[in-house]
């Protein structure tokens, strides 16, 4: 692939790209060391509120302690909820949303991984409303929000700090079901690499996975959009470039910052083009079996990529080049490359490849296949259609 071919990314003016497109980010995005106690705690003086209803989770408490003291002698009332240590089912999320009614939250944060922040911004929304959290499944069905809400990302996955979706388990269908609103949007983000130095290894691994997933599959699909495509590609770039590296190290500070960034870069892509087959196919994983978000996506990232690779070989290509894989002759032996990059990279970072390797058991195909395709706000998305027998053969292919 020479370099004219490697830059090919065209931009046809005159063919137009579709529908127009939205993006909605936060009023306020702050990024950079630190900037979770000096800017935030001189922001929320400002703001004047003074019932602030903090979700978090407890290895995240002694890195806020600036944070809180500094809001302390600012005399503003915190009621702190540290109960999220995993993604949360409908009935948790009840019980979160419970007790900052009783304190009378004037204003609302969130202070942890995805878990955190997507309840966090569903506290803010349902905090002073009489719709109920399961009659707002799915895409435009929130009304309001009536909470001053900030997110602050504690981990370089997800980039719900920045997106308008949520998830939750619903435990009744043993799904996970996604939110999507502009309400769900926050007032505020403050992207602190600090806040993530201490994240483990295996959790920076598969956070980043996630990450870099919501970056490729923007970039690669269905509804994809050139100004979302140079986000997409950008995090790609940095996610791929510096995750080994944070995994080893995670006191590499310029390795967390390059990884927050993309995970930002990748939050940008949710509102307006989303994602695709492989978050709707571990959705089931998550569901049923409690597989954490990022582990169920890096397992099916490359082999969701060889599904999907006929359907735009240049873009899989560029996803490639983006990740640091080897160019080929071809488009078609660049996007090969480009899979077994990913691959090799998540195994590098200690993750499994096969669904076997994490106790899920081959007669559970069928069952997650079928639940799968009930996952249709994605699996439109995908830039290939995707059967029932595409998705068990996709599951079949991972034991």
């Amino acid at each position: 692939m020479n370099k004219s071919t490697r830059a090919s990314h065209s931009l046809s003016f005159g063919e137009g790209w579709g529908e127009a497109l939205t993006i909605l980010q936060p009023n306020k995005i702050v990024f950079g060391t630190g900037c979770s106690t000096t800017q935030f705690c001189e922001d929320f003086r400002q703001l004047g509120y003074k019932r602030l209803f903090i979700l978090t989770a407890p290895p995240i408490l002694p890195l806020i302690k600036p944070m809180l003291e500094q809001l302390e002698a600012d005399k503003v009332s915190i009621c702190i909820y540290e109960g999220i240590t995993q993604e949360p089912t409908v009935a948790h999320f009840y019980e979160v949303l419970e007790k900052a009614r009783d304190f009378n939250a004037d204003s609302v944060i969130g202070v942890g991984g995805g878990s955190v922040l997507d309840t966090a911004k569903l506290v803010a929304a349902l905090i002073e409303s009489d719709q109920k959290v399961e009659d707002i499944f799915g895409t435009g069905f929130l009304k309001s929000r009536k909470r001053w809400l900030a997110c602050l990302p504690t981990t370089a996955g997800t980039g719900s700090e920045v997106s308008p979706n949520s998830i939750l388990l619903d435990e009744k269908d043993k799904l996970k079901k996604g939110i999507v609103s502009p309400y769900l949007v926050a007032d505020a983000a403050y992207l602190d690499p600090q806040l993530t130095v201490t994240v483990p290894p295996k959790i920076t691994a598969e956070t980043g996975m996630d990450a870099l997933t919501h970056c490729i599959e923007a970039y690669t699909n269905k509804f994809a959009h050139p100004v979302i495509d140079m986000y997409a590609r950008m995090g790609m770039e940095l996610i791929a470039s510096n995750l080994l590296r944070a995994v080893k190290d995670g006191k590499d500070i310029e390795a967390r910052e390059a990884l927050l960034l993309g995970s930002y870069y990748g939050g940008i892509c949710l509102g307006p083009v989303n994602t695709a087959a492989v978050h709707a196919l571990s959705y089931p994983l998550g569901g049923e079996f409690h597989i954490s978000h990022g582990l169920a996506n890096a397992i099916l990232l490359p082999s969701v990529m060889k599904f999907n690779r006929s359907a735009d070989v240049r873009k899989y290509a560029e996803v490639a080049i983006a990740c640091g894989a080897p160019i080929g002759k071809n488009n078609e032996e660049t996007a090969e490359n480009g899979v077994n990059h990913i691959t090799q990279l998540s195994k590098d970072c200690g993750i499994p490849t096969k669904l076997s390797e994490i106790g899920i058991p081959q007669e559970a195909v069928d069952g997650m296949a079928k639940a799968a395709m009930q996952v249709t706000r994605l699996l439109k998305n995908n830039p290939r259609e995707v059967t029932l027998a595409d998705a068990k053969a996709i599951y079949e292919s991972l034991f």
